[in-house]
């Protein structure tokens, strides 16, 4: 007798995989049909390799064919296991959104001394200037300059009752809110602490302040790559990394090195941008000229390297300096080479946001419109 592979096909139509809650034909199982003559062999994948449900398979589909097709057809099931696949992924790193704030941007450098702190200052001011609600974290537990640099080192947070919990209200300056390990500590004290010490006073600044509703928090974060960075990452969603470098090697390797942090999948930060600090020296009996002093476009260079947006150049001049020692960040003055330097890094890293915002989760995006021929930045 000759059997007939479509009748075969259809008795095994009744048959479901246990485990699989289809029937063999319908879920994949049964992937191949051959007859020859009385002879029937019958190919089968499973996904489980379990030796009962190779078995019951195996029964059930000789069962099948001798009761729907032919009594006494000579019958070979092969059954091969193939595991579904999955893709192994390295558990992101991700925090707890804080209420009210709708961008959460960690400032960063691979080494110290290339005026991270100095660049978070002036962001956080230009911020405010053009419209937005703005914070800063100081996450710099062993060496805190904000305070400083804001002019309110001897100022000391608040305590103010929000839905009957005791909360730290952020000092203001300039528009700006800010907290930093720096208003609990005094001046001339080191902060000689562990990784979990330091990472339960971070927590406590951002969970246990009244930051209220903010458009952009600033987190400036310690040089390097270490601990602190892990803990951030770890207690807050941040919407976007800045990297800061000035141009030579040393300092933009490790650059580099921090920008690789962000990108690793366990944490997944996009980085909005690479900020080139200390660019050009320009004296000021000579306005015209530049001279390199520490590299020509190194930071550039390394952001094309790296395909990571270039937000910006910083000049390498005295006042930036003095502003930052007073208290008062050169952003403030108006119509000043630095502070053309600021608006344009700043416009950059919100266009950044924008695009970030647009096309990965979660945080709210932002909008850019145009108003009296300039650049303005709102959110929705």
């Amino acid at each position: 007798m000759k059997l007939d592979r479509k009748e075969i096909i259809r008795a095994l139509e009744s048959i479901s995989v246990a485990g699989e809650g289809k029937n063999m034909v319908e879920g994949g199982a049964l992937q191949n049909v051959m007859t020859f003559g009385d002879e029937v062999i019958v190919d089968l994948v499973l996904s489980s390799p379990a030796l009962h449900i190779k078995k019951r398979a195996e029964v059930d589909v000789m069962k099948a064919i001798h009761e729907k097709v032919y009594e006494k057809a000579k019958i070979k099931v092969n059954i091969k296991v193939e595991a579904p696949a999955t893709e192994k992924k390295a558990p992101e790193i991700k925090g707890k959104p804080i209420p009210g704030i709708k961008n959460i941007i960690a400032v960063a450098s691979g080494k110290g001394g290339v005026g991270k702190s100095t660049v978070t200052a002036n962001l956080a001011v230009t911020l405010s200037k053009m419209g937005f609600k703005v914070g800063v974290l100081d996450a710099d537990i062993y060496g805190p300059s904000v305070p400083i640099m804001f002019d309110v080192a001897a100022e000391r947070p608040l305590s103010v009752n929000v839905d009957g919990k005791s909360k730290m209200k952020p000092v203001e300056n300039y528009g700006v809110k800010i907290l930093s390990i720096g208003f609990f500590t005094k001046p001339n004290q080191a902060v000689i602490w562990r990784g979990p010490m330091a990472a339960k006073a971070l927590n406590q600044m951002i969970f246990d302040a009244a930051w209220g509703a903010l458009d952009f928090l600033l987190v400036d974060l310690p040089p390097g790559t270490g601990d602190i960075h892990l803990s951030i990452m770890q207690s807050l969603p941040i919407t976007g990394a800045v990297v800061v470098s000035t141009p030579q090697n040393v300092a933009l390797a490790d650059a580099k090195k921090g920008v690789a942090m962000f990108q690793q999948e366990s944490i997944n930060v996009p980085v909005l941008g690479i900020v080139e600090n200390m660019a050009y020296f320009t004296p000021q009996e000579l306005p015209n000229n530049k001279y390199y002093i520490f590299g020509e476009q190194g930071a550039k260079n390394l952001s094309e390297d790296l395909q990571v947006p270039f937000l910006g150049e910083i000049p390498l001049v005295q006042s930036l300096r003095e502003s930052g020692d007073i208290g008062r960040p050169a952003a403030l003055q108006e119509e000043t080479p630095l502070e053309e330097s600021f608006k344009e890094i700043t416009r950059n890293m919100v266009q950044e946001t924008v695009n970030r915002n647009k096309s990965l989760p979660p945080t709210e995006a932002i909008k850019i419109t145009t108003m009296a021929g300039c650049s303005a930045v709102k959110t929705k």
